[in-house]
């Protein structure tokens, strides 16, 4: 029984997934172990494909632990998908990606069932903001309580959500309430309050400003409101007026918003400019999100929230005791995943990730940490990580098979690429889905990005068991068959050589240890020399090449990583 659960699930993990745009399985294929790789008296071959062992028979051999089927999640260590809507996949024709667009394209991101690897697997969407907006990023938002009919509409965002429950996925919504757009109502009764001099109006302490005649608070920007005396402060750009949260209204009208959508049934929110809630003072901000996250939790202690706090660790330490807070040390080319994944030192970064954790949940005990490579704000990590080359994987590698709850952007699993460039346009990160089907999903406006995006669409990576698309898929499937990497009690492994590193993890009795060879060499590493524990065999291997195991010496291919099984 043992053989034949190994043997599918060598399977499913080469499943290259299906041709087609909607996501449908009727293409997939399959890559089978070769029969004449038998082991040699050295150790364990490798398959043809130097991912899977072959026992002396020349069949797959998986531990038991990633032979049984991968484990539902049931919490919040989920691996994210942040879709920025617009570019994501047009159902109607008109250019724009909508809401029925990722409806559609849900078989591609998780078809509900973990292991018959035809889907790309992830368990949650981060959706950018969908409320109405004049703008084609909807961070300047006009009205919380209506979707953006460029998107579609609030019927379409419960189907979606339906959806993504019927398949374990959660969904959060990019929710901006530090500052909103100047057509939101609130605006509008607070520009009118001030122009016609009615201090009685509830809106007329909306928004922060200072009247002429006072002094400006330093470091701040203003625009001055015409027909009126007063100045309204507009740090990201006069469109964008901040909201004033010494004003209890603000805070319950903030508070209802979010209520409305998880009374919907969205699972959490990403919080955009978390720290700018008081503008420049991080303690009154962060007093904001502890008191904001409390009420959000009396309401669902399940709550997904995860704050953009873009500063250094120092900083989104002061936000922990409410909330997790994105990675931002991790991230972009010069960040500790690129670092690692281009030879630099994995010790460095395994050894960062276990301080992070011991931090943060000393600060809050269901803290967690929350990797990413690049998002929406940032130029697309396929440019500077040769996503042809095995530095893409090697990234993916560390940041997918380890502790938390990473967010992938969409088209990295594509290797899709683009930069601001000379244009200095965040459009040119935001460019549309490459399906490769005909979607007519088009660039945002203000795009000039014209090099070369992926190197294959969607649809020829998913009928090609080696493409980025076929990795990252796995690479999914390993980590939740081995539910102890995300969840378990991190402790980083000291290896000789920087290129080499790891760390072990321990959850519910189950303990893993990964290693990764940021290298182009092989690795031989004495596990002995590591750790007391006792090795019962190599769960997974993903990279370049493979790993073999010979008693407790493992020999790991370079840019490769290893799951072992401990006890």
């Amino acid at each position: 029984m043992k053989r034949i659960f190994a043997m599918l699930l060598a399977v499913l993990m080469l499943l290259a997934g299906c041709a087609g745009g909607t996501g449908t399985k009727d293409a997939a294929v399959t890559a089978q172990p070769d029969p004449t790789a038998a082991a040699t008296p050295e150790g364990p071959a490798m398959d043809a494909t130097g991912r899977y062992l072959l026992d002396e028979d020349g069949e797959a051999v998986v531990d038991d632990a990633t032979a049984l089927p991968a484990q539902a999640t049931d919490d919040n260590y989920r691996v994210f998908y942040e879709i920025f809507v617009g570019s994501f996949s047009d159902s109607d024709g008109d250019g724009t990606g909508d809401l029925q667009g990722i409806i559609d394209r849900m078989d591609y991101l998780n078809d509900g069932d973990d292991g018959d690897g035809l889907s790309l697997g992830v368990e949650g969407l981060w959706l950018s903001p969908i409320f109405t907006s004049a703008s084609y990023h909807k961070y300047d938002v006009d009205d919380y309580y209506a979707i953006d009919p460029a998107f579609g509409t609030e019927e379409d965002l419960r189907q979606l959500v339906e959806l993504c429950h019927e398949r374990n996925v959660k969904v959060i919504l990019d929710l901006v309430i530090n500052h909103t757009g100047t057509h939101n109502p609130w605006f509008e009764a607070f520009a009118e309050a001030h122009r016609s001099g009615d201090t009685d109006s509830p809106y007329y302490d909306f928004y922060c400003y200072y009247t002429k005649g006072e002094t400006a608070p330093a470091g701040r920007t203003f625009q001055k409101l015409s027909g009126t005396d007063i100045y309204y402060e507009c740090n990201f750009s006069d469109a964008m007026p901040e909201l004033n949260y010494d004003n209890d209204a603000v805070r319950q009208a903030v508070l209802d918003v979010a209520a409305y959508y998880m009374d919907l049934g969205v699972d959490g929110f990403r919080f955009d400019a978390a720290k700018y809630i008081y503008f420049g003072d991080n303690g009154s901000s962060a007093a904001f999100w502890q008191w904001y996250i409390g009420q959000l939790k009396a309401i669902d202690p399940d709550v997904y929230t995860v704050a953009e706090v873009w500063d250094s660790d120092g900083v989104t330490d002061l936000y922990y005791p409410a909330l997790n807070c994105f990675d931002f040390t991790t991230s972009q080319a010069d960040g500790l995943i690129a670092q690692a994944a281009q030879a630099g030192s994995v010790n460095r970064y395994t050894a960062y990730v276990q301080g992070y954790l011991e931090r943060v949940r000393a600060l809050n005990a269901d803290a967690m940490i929350v990797p990413f490579l690049s998002n929406h704000d940032m130029d697309r990590a396929a440019g500077y990580l040769t996503a042809g080359g095995g530095n893409m994987k090697m990234a993916a590698n560390l940041y997918l098979l380890s502790s938390g709850s990473p967010f992938l952007y969409y088209g990295e699993e594509l290797g899709m690429r683009g930069s601001r460039g000379g244009a200095n346009t965040d459009a040119n990160r935001r460019l549309k889905m490459e399906w490769g089907d005909g979607d007519t999903v088009s660039d945002p406006e203000g795009s000039t990005y014209d090099h070369a995006r992926v190197d294959a669409s969607a649809a020829d990576q998913m009928a090609d068991g080696d493409s980025l698309y076929s990795y990252y898929k796995k690479l999914i499937m390993i980590r939740k068959a081995n539910p102890a990497i995300c969840r378990g009690e991190y402790t980083a492994l000291e290896l000789d050589t920087p290129k080499t590193g790891g760390f072990t993890a321990t959850w519910e009795g189950d303990t893993v240890m990964v290693l990764h060879n940021a290298g182009t060499e092989p690795a031989v590493i004495q596990l002995a020399d590591l750790t007391g524990l006792e090795i019962t065999g190599v769960n997974a291997a993903i990279g370049m090449g493979g790993a073999s195991l010979d008693g407790t010496t493992l020999t790991l291919d370079g840019q490769t990583s290893a799951v072992i099984g401990c006890a």
